[in-house]
């Protein structure tokens, strides 16, 4: 699945929300495409990801060349004195995956976390304004 929006393109690099189809993988942990909103307003692009379980030194956002990278790494959840009977979460690690147009200005990103939540503002490039080249004599 593909969508592009002005600015950035989202890529579902997983056949479903969990195990990467491709690629090997070096965790026995479950790797999750973490639940995404992107915004548009006329400054910027904003990324809304949760990542329920990562603390703030947890996530590691890369940008190498056009791609952007999420990654978030949940602590394991131990349940001393319990005896687990039924089970709807597992944990597992994070990752999404976003091609940048030329369109973003890549020095200004920002991102903030908060309760599970992150918060990417991609700010748009200022346009590039046509320049007039005076021509010298050599």
């Amino acid at each position: 699945m593909t969508n592009e929006s002005q600015g950035i393109q989202v890529e579902r690099t997983y056949g479903d929300s969990e195990t990467p189809v491709a690629g090997e993988r070096t965790s026995s942990r479950r790797v999750f495409i973490p639940p995404t909103d992107i915004y548009e307003t006329p400054e910027s692009i904003v990324v809304v990801a949760e990542i329920p379980g990562v603390s703030p030194d947890g996530v590691d956002i890369t940008l190498e060349r056009r791609v952007l990278t999420i990654r978030g790494r949940a602590a394991d959840q131990d349940h001393d004195g319990y005896r687990q009977i039924y089970n709807e979460y597992d944990d597992g690690d994070y990752e999404r995956v976003f091609t940048l147009s030329e369109d973003i200005d890549r020095d200004r990103i920002s991102a903030t976390h908060k309760n599970g939540v992150l918060h990417l503002v991609l700010p748009k490039a200022e346009p590039v304004k046509a320049r007039k080249i005076e021509l010298r004599s050599a």
